[in-house]
């Protein structure tokens, strides 16, 4: 459940109240972050960033944190030859005061996308489907569907009306929020309605066109979406905690999440959401040291050709000044990724080649600030700081 372009798409009201823990570090020479095997070249000095850039650092997470009203937040960013900033601060559990830590499992939500998109690229490098393929070829009964590509899909630029904008989508799963959804039911939402522009005409960020990916994926491969990920995707890119989960899985430890994305707009406890409505744009879980390495693999294509990962680089302008969008993955002041959210939790996952740097923003609400996403705030502070030529921007919601 996301939101349009422009606005979220339930009532937004400020988390008012959030209780307060200190900065927790992670001593660097124990950092148990640090990338293993291929990405040891990316270890980084044990002195951190030094201390006067370290501090700043912490005094400006902490101030969005409360500023911002996010219970907990955990940054990682690593920059070779410079040293890392690896912190966590506020809690896990309002309720409890459970302290936020680095060591925790997150539902990423739409960083799924990147997944998603990597398993359909490597199908083409197989040669089983081609990116201008219309969809029609593989998935019955999408609107215009003999003229919408899968590279439109990929791209956001369907014109396919977004499901999770459906007023009655919107309803069934916040009446419900341990519902399951199958693909067809929740692109069934999105089919009442008219297309909203021609194929590769415009910019539009949409769950309906992962969904159909996955649908294709599924078909082509004859594996579930979640097994293909897994043996295509997870396992080459050695990610030991990230999984595609059944139902409301959820491994331990994690954070509680918090949102207002809710039928009252009051701010509620949504842990134990099921995410199946978000499947192939938002459904999996990862962890910081996982997010680390996912990082560098999606935007260098390690498990792609250069030809086809070329293809998923080329981003096109969305509309927002300073950031486009490719296949599955934006570039934001020069950092490649994605970001993710789903009811009580946000992240940001990107890779900047000029300096081979990787931030990852992890926190336990989505409620949004104004018009704009807490962990873009804070993706935004630290990048400001430390890396001042290169600034995360996400100015409004796409995740």
């Amino acid at each position: 459940m996301r939101r349009t372009p422009s606005r979220r798409l339930f009532a937004a009201s400020l988390l008012v109240a959030s209780v307060l823990a200190p900065m927790t570090a992670i001593p660097a020479a124990a950092d148990h972050v640090v990338a293993v095997g291929r990405h040891d070249e990316d270890r980084t000095p044990p002195d951190g960033l030094g201390r006067k850039l370290t501090a700043r650092l912490d005094k400006a997470v902490e101030k969005v944190r409360r500023e911002a009203g996010i219970p907990g937040v955990v940054v990682g960013l690593w920059m070779p030859g410079k040293g890392n900033y690896v912190r966590a601060t506020g809690v896990a559990d309002t309720g409890t005061g459970e302290p936020m830590s680095t060591r925790q499992f997150i539902r990423i939500g739409s960083e799924t996308k990147t997944f998603t998109v990597t398993a359909l690229l490597e199908l083409v490098d197989d040669g089983r489907i081609g990116l201008d393929d219309p969809i029609s070829e593989y998935i019955d009964g999408v609107p215009n569907g003999d003229h919408i590509t899968l590279r439109h899909l990929a791209g956001m630029r369907s014109g396919l009306f977004p499901y999770s904008a459906d007023p009655d989508f919107e309803h069934d799963l916040l009446s419900d929020p341990s519902r399951s959804f199958t693909p067809e039911e929740l692109l069934a939402y999105g089919y009442r309605h008219d297309n909203t522009f021609a194929p590769g005409t415009q910019f539009q960020y949409s769950n309906s066109n992962l969904v159909l990916l996955g649908l294709v994926i599924e078909k082509v491969s004859g594996h579930r979406l979640g097994d293909f990920i897994e043996k295509r995707v997870v396992r080459p890119a050695r990610l030991r905690h990230t999984l595609f989960p059944e139902d409301h899985e959820f491994p331990e430890p994690h954070a509680r999440g918090y949102t207002d994305q809710t039928l009252s707009g009051e701010v509620e406890d949504s842990t134990d959401w099921n995410p199946s409505w978000a499947w192939a744009a938002g459904q999996m879980i990862s962890d910081l040291r996982d997010l680390r390495r996912w990082a560098k693999i999606v935007v260098t294509g390690e498990l792609l050709s250069p030809k086809t990962q070329a293809q998923r680089l080329k981003t096109l302008p969305i509309g927002d000044p300073g950031t486009s969008y490719g296949l599955g993955i934006f570039k934001s002041g020069g950092w490649l990724g994605h970001n993710g959210s789903i009811p009580g939790y946000e992240t940001v996952t990107v890779y900047l080649p000029s300096k081979k740097a990787t931030l990852v923003v992890m926190i336990n609400t989505d409620i949004l600030v104004g018009e704009q996403e807490p962990s873009s705030l804070v993706a935004r502070v630290v990048t400001e700081i430390a890396t001042p030529k290169n600034v995360y921007d996400r100015p409004v919601p796409l995740g």
